[in-house]
Formats: structure tokens, C-alpha cells, sequence
């Protein structure tokens, strides 16, 4: 089970939860998000015309959509990355080598958020985002972050956000996940068999720090018919490894 967040200041919380549902919903209007969160249409109101007027919402004719200046916050929060930095020209070699979806992905908050993805000649259209925040079980990217963390993390991660199912083969037990996380944390890297999209595979590699600490992961994702066994379990390793060792060498000389 969860835990319920307790905000201490609660008006700061519901401007969050309004601007994350809209996100969610791609745009809303005053009754919709009152309904959704549950919140009196003044008060919902009050927020909107706020953060509209301080320019983080646009309002199209009574439909409230998240705005551009996020863009220009998480923009800057990036550049300011160096694992950004060093990792991304990377990512694009990985891609165009492969020839499918290259991805970076790192954790804040128990949380695995998708910082840089580049797409070879290939690829299959996903609804990956540089932004997008999923739950790390349900990537082979978070799984090879986790497989670096200590258990008490890992179990504090899925106390906080649970294991929730995303396909029919998610991994949704707590000791299946960390037999996996163990076999991860011995061979290297982490697979992702259709857990989140289904009929994509992935594999991932950690990406850590001189004190061995998770700061990130890097993988190849692409789809079932040319992801075989072999691929999946040999070839694509193998490349992802060697991008993984190049951006630590990188991270530790720059």
C-alpha cells in the first residue's frame, strides 16, 4: 500500500495537482477539473486564473492547457545536467548503430524520467517523451537503476508508489522483482519484455558514479519482430554495455 502525501502548505499542492491533470487530461475546463480532483469550482477557478495570468497556462476559449514557459524551466534544468551533456551524443551513435530508439533516463523521486532519447532509421513511433515520468519497474531503464540501489530504497520506491500493472506482463510482485534485480545487478543489465509496451522489448544498462552510485541508465528499445531471442539477448547487450562504459569513462575524465 501507498502512503497518502501530507503537504504542508495545501494551496501549493492543489496548484500542482491541477497543473499535473491537465497535463493528464490534455486540457480542461473549469467543471471537468473540479469533478477530476474533487475541489470547488471557485477554488479550482482561483488557481487557473493565477497560473494563467503568471503565464505557466494558456486558456483557449474556456480550456485550460499547460503552457510553454514549463519548456523554457525544464530546459534549463537539463542543459545543467552533466550526465546530459556527456551522454547524449552517445545516445545518438547508439541509435543510429542500432537503428531503433536510444533512451537516457534518470530518477528523481522514485520516479524514472526520460532526459534524451534519439531515434534511428527504424524506429517505430512511442509514446516516449523527453519529460515523461513512469514507474521504474515497468522499464528495463528504471530496473537497471533500481538493481544499483539498496533494498532499502527499492522497498521505500514501491512503498511510496506501489508496483502498479502498465501490460499484462508488468512485473507486479514484490519478490519476483527483486530476484530479477538481483540477476540484473550480476550480469550487467536489464531486460524489458513488452512490461510497458507491448510487443516493444528494451534492454538498459546502469549508468554509475566513481562510488558506484545509479545516476542514470542508457537502452535500446525496438520492436518484438526484430528484437528475436538471440538479438535480445546477445546483440543488443552487448552495444548497450559498451555505450554504458564509454559515458562512466566520460562522466569520470570530463
Amino acid at each position: 500500500m501507498t502512503n497518502e502525501p501530507q503537504y504542508p502548505v495545501q494551496a501549493a499542492a492543489t496548484t500542482f495537482q491541477i497543473i499535473e491533470t491537465l497535463h493528464e487530461l490534455n486540457g480542461a475546463g473549469v467543471s471537468e477539473l473540479s469533478e477530476e480532483l474533487g475541489k470547488p469550482k471557485s477554488t479550482v477557478h482561483d488557481h487557473l486564473q493565477t497560473l494563467t495570468e503568471t503565464e505557466y497556462l494558456v486558456n483557449e476559449r474556456g480550456t485550460y492547457h499547460v503552457g510553454a514557459r514549463f519548456l523554457e524551466l525544464g530546459g534549463f534544468a537539463r542543459s545543467q545536467m552533466k550526465l546530459y551533456k556527456i551522454a547524449s551524443p552517445e545516445i545518438k551513435k547508439l541509435a543510429e548503430e542500432t537503428g531503433e530508439h536510444a533512451n537516457l533516463m534518470i530518477e528523481e523521486h522514485g520516479k524514472g524520467i526520460f532526459l534524451n532519447k534519439a531515434k534511428g532509421q527504424d524506429a517505430v513511433n512511442l509514446d516516449t517523451h523527453i519529460g515523461k515520468r513512469v514507474h521504474l519497474h515497468t522499464t528495463a531503464l528504471g530496473k537497471a537503476i533500481l538493481s544499483q540501489r539498496p533494498e532499502a530504497d527499492i522497498d521505500e520506491i514501491i512503498d511510496r508508489h506501489g508496483l502498479p500493472g502498465v501490460t499484462e506482463k508488468t512485473l507486479t510482485d514484490i519478490d519476483e522483482l527483486k530476484d530479477q534485480l538481483t540477476t540484473i545487478n550480476e550480469q550487467g543489465y536489464a531486460i524489458d519484455d513488452e512490461e510497458r509496451v507491448s510487443g516493444m522489448r528494451c534492454v538498459a544498462a546502469p549508468i554509475c558514479d566513481d562510488a558506484e552510485n545509479p545516476i542514470g541508465a542508457i537502452s535500446v528499445s525496438g520492436p518484438t519482430n526484430r528484437f528475436d531471442d538471440e538479438t535480445f539477448a546477445t546483440e543488443i547487450p552487448k552495444v548497450v554495455l559498451s555505450t554504458a562504459n564509454v559515458i562512466e569513462v566520460n562522466m569520470t575524465y570530463s
